[in-house]
């Protein structure tokens, strides 16, 4: 699965500069390719997160929001936020990535990519997340 969590980081860059610059999801994802030579099968799953998470981004970002009392989706740290969206839309929408598996991708781009605070941060949410919006949906 190292193709998956190149492509999740890849994913993680898009979603941010998506946010970041109002380009569209097409744009942002034609301007991160370009001339970078990756993989087709990582470029296609970290296009597929991105496509999913912008088409379903009203509905997922409620959903976080609900779950996180203290902080405002627009008060949270972008990258954060992009992490989460990624990982609630594996869990939600892709039937063949276990809820460890997410979390356990997630905390590692925390790491990578968020701030000292990220990946605990990041698991909380996410754990109340599985157990309320998809624990009737998937298996471990």
């Amino acid at each position: 699965m190292k193709n998956r969590r190149k492509a999740r980081e890849n994913a993680i860059k898009i979603l941010y500069q998506l946010e970041m610059s109002g380009y569209s999801p097409e744009e942002c994802i034609r301007i991160y390719w370009e001339g970078q030579d990756e993989k087709e099968e990582v470029k296609d799953y970290s296009n597929y997160i991105v496509r999913g998470v912008s088409a379903n981004i009203k509905d997922i970002d409620e959903k976080i929001q609900s779950l996180s009392k203290n902080w405002i989706l627009d008060r949270m740290h972008k990258v954060d936020k992009a992490i989460l969206r990624l990982s609630a839309f594996e869990l939600l929408f892709i039937e063949d990535v276990p809820f460890k598996v997410a979390i356990d991708e997630a905390i590692e781009l925390a790491k990578k990519f968020g701030t000292e605070e990220s990946k605990k941060f990041i698991n909380g949410i996410l754990d109340k997340f599985y157990k309320k919006f998809v624990t009737n949906k998937k298996s471990d």
